[in-house]
């Protein structure tokens, strides 16, 4: 796979994204509420009360097609409450995307490092999903409607690598059966070996680098995988802990660093738990090299954080959080192979991402080095 090309597309980001509409119908239970209580109760956590003011005063809210500035207006049941919030400039990101793999079911992208799958928080457009919608509207007329291509998994925004997305309905059903039937035998057995997972579907296979030596050869890693809360973290944060859901990763040492200060592992996982892998290696004690928010022992690298900054924005919600979160960037972990049943023909398909010189063994470099003379 060394050297070898691929079809790179992708569309520069507009500088100011669309905004966004959240449409709410009032209900019996909202009924007869004030619209400043409305908001500020049930949407606390985009904004605090003198942001959901600003933005009233701001005419970004209407009931029923009609802009209302009065905070006091009293909301009655079955009425359309509708809240714009202005288009803004999200951060920096990357957009061009390699096709490792296509045909008629699905498309297999390999995802640079910074870019984040699937709308949320700040970044709403610039998402590999708008990227393939972008790529989608421009194919041929004679294009099935059927073929909306969608991502299928979910890649953290600092992961790169192998990215799955299904164009039909067949491979939407056929990906979901594949990744639920993988996460449901995990917990059916905490015993769990990749051996049996040989008679799965779908296999994916990660390059990460690690802090410190990892002196076995193999590790095995079934630490379940919770929810606690976290300052900026609406629905919390995952790490390891007890009362989690069951996980599995498997851990091959590839190479250690000579002064002892890093490991290039492979890990294979079978369930697919959020940041599964970075809470992993940092729950044995070596966290990714870079990373900003899991430390040793699987928890974020701030647990006594000060709670979260009350000041509003420009457009009446939050400051970004100071501390670490999910989405940061700044390890390194690449999904570099994916192993898969086609969902029509059941043939095995099997699809590499080229590794970043930092995830290559020093083998590995040399043999890219050659190529490249």
């Amino acid at each position: 796979m060394l050297g070898r090309s691929f079809q790179v597309i992708g569309i520069p980001w507009p500088d100011l994204n669309d905004g966004l509409f959240y449409n709410d119908v009032v209900k019996p239970s909202d009924s007869g509420m004030s619209l400043i209580e409305f908001y500020s109760r049930k949407y606390k956590s985009s904004a605090p009360l003198e942001g959901w003011l600003q933005r009233i005063q701001n005419e970004q809210i209407t009931i029923d097609g009609q802009v209302i500035t009065d905070p006091e207006t009293i909301l009655r049941i079955g009425s359309e409450v509708v809240y714009r919030r202005l288009p803004w400039k999200e951060p920096d990101t990357p957009y061009l995307l390699e096709v490792l793999y296509e045909d008629d079911e699905m498309i297999a992208l390999n995802k640079p490092s910074g870019l984040q799958v699937l709308p949320g928080g700040v970044f709403q457009q610039r998402t590999v999903l708008t990227q393939l919608q972008w790529w989608s509207s421009k194919q041929s007329s004679s294009v099935s409607e059927e073929l909306h291509p969608v991502p299928v998994h979910r890649l953290g925004r600092g992961t790169s690598g192998i990215l799955l997305c299904a164009k039909t309905r067949l491979a939407r059903t056929q990906f979901a059966a594949y990744f639920a039937d993988g996460t449901s035998c995990v917990g059916r057995n905490r015993n769990n070996t990749m051996e049996e997972g040989t008679k799965r579907k779908i296999s994916k296979i990660y390059r990460a680098l690690v802090a410190g030596i990892i002196h076995d050869d193999e590790v095995s890693i079934d630490q379940p995988i919770g929810r606690m809360r976290y300052p900026g973290v609406a629905q919390g944060l995952y790490v390891a802990t007890s009362s989690g859901k069951p996980a599995y990763s498997k851990v091959n040492v590839l190479e250690r660093d000579e002064q002892g200060k890093h490991t290039l592992v492979q890990v294979e996982i079978q369930s697919g738990r959020p940041h599964q892998i970075r809470i992993h290696l940092s729950s044995i004690g070596h966290p990714l090299i870079g990373d900003p928010l899991y430390v040793a022992g699987g928890q974020p690298n701030c647990l006594h954080s000060e709670l979260v900054d009350q000041s509003f924005a420009e457009d009446g919600g939050y400051q970004r959080p100071t501390k670490p979160v999910p989405g940061d960037c700044g390890y390194y972990l690449h999904a570099h192979q994916l192993v898969l049943h086609h969902p029509k023909t059941s043939e095995v398909v099997k699809i590499l991402a080229p590794l970043p010189p930092i995830l290559r063994t020093h083998g590995e470099s040399e043999d890219a080095g050659n190529r490249v003379g």
